[in-house]
């Protein structure tokens, strides 16, 4: 038995990141029926080699919950999984074999994250070269029996889901651009329909890529409306939102005085301090982050 897989880049302002990435897709051991990339101007596409793998481009509003909501409207029942990887994800080579076989050993499983060998969201970034490093230094002893863990919120850089649990879900397009926090409230809306899951033997390495992120201000506005906003909806745990939204506050007001040079803290914590504003004035939503440059 074999599952049909998709698999969906959303990228904006990153042509030369998707078009390295993608590269690295044309290597997996199991290719994908289908793969997409969803951008949001022509620039964004600039240079990817189509003919090297039948890959589907589509232009439309920029947003990561816009852009990967049109993968899932076009893709419709055409697929049984379906993989988002940011732009700057690089998996190993047999990340989406690896991937077929989880979901047909384990049919209660309805999404699934994969084992970061490194991530440069947190520090500097990564670079291409130091990626590709990674990947060939791994050397993990993957045992299957052992191989997954209870995850109740994916991480959005890798993460798939099976087709028919998802029918009928979006990705909350109230969460604005870089979307910051859409896995977590996407992966926990779904905590009802089945298992989701970290998996050791879906590898892979994520960038980090700084470049196409939004502005110090906007991200510092999403670090306090976002989780504010998904408790609301009942879509993140109380003690999560409100570690997320103390833990960047400080970290921010620490990295004001002592700023890190890939990061823009002073940015940041005034994005921070307008979104408290808000919330004491009433006027607290993620959509604010849109008037602030």
């Amino acid at each position: 038995m074999t599952l049909k897989i998709a698999v969906v880049v959303a990228t904006t302002g990153r042509a030369a990141t998707a078009g390295r990435t993608l590269g690295r897709l044309r290597r997996q051991t199991r290719q994908p029926d289908r793969a997409m990339v969803v951008a949001v101007t022509p620039a964004d596409v600039a240079g990817l080699d189509q003919a090297a793998m039948p890959l589907e481009i589509r232009l439309t509003e920029r947003g990561l919950c816009r852009q990967r909501n049109e993968a899932l409207s076009l893709l419709g029942e055409s697929v049984d999984l379906v993989a988002f990887f940011d732009d700057d994800f690089l998996p190993a080579d047999d990340y989406l074999e690896n991937l077929e076989r989880l979901f047909l050993a384990f049919p209660e499983v309805i999404g699934a994250t994969g084992r970061l060998i490194a991530d440069g969201a947190g520090g500097a970034g990564l670079t291409f070269e130091q990626a590709e490093a990674l990947l060939a230094a791994d050397t993990f002893d993957l045992d299957w029996a052992n191989a997954i863990r209870e995850r109740r919120g994916l991480y959005g850089c890798n993460m798939a889901y099976r087709v028919s649990a998802i029918a009928g879900m979006k990705f909350d397009e109230n969460l604005p651009l870089y979307g910051w926090q859409e896995d977590i409230d996407f992966s926990f809306r779904l905590r009802d329909r089945g298992r989701r899951v970290v998996c050791d033997a879906l590898a892979g390495v994520h960038l980090g890529e700084k470049g196409g992120r939004t502005s110090g201000r906007r991200f510092g506005y999403s670090q306090v409306a976002n989780p504010f906003y998904l408790l609301g909806k009942g879509s993140i745990p109380r003690d999560r939102a409100r570690r997320i939204m103390v833990g960047n506050l400080a970290a921010n007001a620490w990295g004001a005085i002592r700023p890190e040079p890939y990061v823009d803290r002073r940015g940041r914590l005034v994005g921070n301090l307008i979104a408290i504003r808000d919330l004491l004035a009433g006027r607290l939503h993620p959509r604010r982050m849109l008037d602030l440059q």
